[in-house]
């Protein structure tokens, strides 16, 4: 019933979404340039020796599970994706393509999205190495030790791990396990520290869409800034 250009939204949807998966694809099976002086691509992070031989392929294979497993069965993205690549359905008030019999995420392979929170247990543990390669970047060796400097390989990787503390803070599960199933704060142990945490995811979850778009670009434009500098195509500018 809808007449207008409903479908246009999905077109950048499409566009970064798949363009993102076949990049991180790609670049997973690589298995090269993900390193440079303290950086650190956050493709292959925690770092895997490649000298061991018990894994002959990409480290990053290994790593990449967990991230994208989060990423994969978020709300929004499960939203986004279904409309842009499913049809399933197209958008609001629009009809589906084809008659079909609604199971929702009950029957296999969609009901493995309910693994969401479980997913958000490592990509907590994910983001605590991703703030250590942060805070390394900053870190460059000389001839007397490390020393303290800022190149722009260090303001992107803070950056990148900025936004993607945003996103997994603002994460609706996370929302619901600090303080979504209380129904009276003052009634239960911890209540003023869990209403003010509520109160912090549940500003953050306002914008979540956001900050899923924002950290999907800042870690695909990480690991692409790395490998830059990494193969010598560009020199990191050194700022102090």
């Amino acid at each position: 019933m809808r007449r207008d250009a409903w479908w246009i939204e999905l077109i950048p949807v499409v566009i970064v979404l798949g363009g993102f998966g076949i990049y991180a694809t790609v670049r997973a099976f690589e298995g090269h340039y993900y390193e440079w002086g303290p950086y650190l691509s956050p493709f292959y992070s925690p770092l895997i020796d490649p000298h061991h031989h018990w894994w002959p392929f990409s480290p990053a294979i290994l790593i990449l599970g967990a991230p994208l497993g989060f990423r994969a069965t978020c709300y929004y993205y499960r939203k986004a994706y279904y409309r842009a690549f499913f049809l399933d359905p197209p958008a609001c008030a629009v009809g589906e393509a084809r008659p079909h019999r609604y199971r929702g995420e009950t029957a296999f392979p969609f009901i493995l999205q309910n693994l969401h929170r479980y997913f958000l247990y490592l990509a907590l543990i994910f983001l605590i190495i991703l703030w250590y390669d942060a805070v390394r970047a900053f870190w460059f060796d000389s001839a007397s030790g490390k020393y303290f400097g800022v190149g722009v390989g260090s303001l992107v990787l803070l950056a990148n791990i900025i936004l993607l503390s945003c996103y997994t803070l603002s994460c609706h599960s996370l929302r619901h396990i600090v303080g979504g199933k209380v129904d009276c704060f003052s009634c239960v142990t911890f209540g003023g520290p869990r209403h003010s945490a509520w109160r912090s995811t549940s500003f953050l979850n306002e914008h979540h869409m956001l900050f899923a778009w924002l950290s999907l670009t800042s870690v695909g434009l990480a690991d692409f800034y790395i490998r830059l500098v990494a193969t010598g195509a560009i020199t990191d500018l050194r700022l102090l």
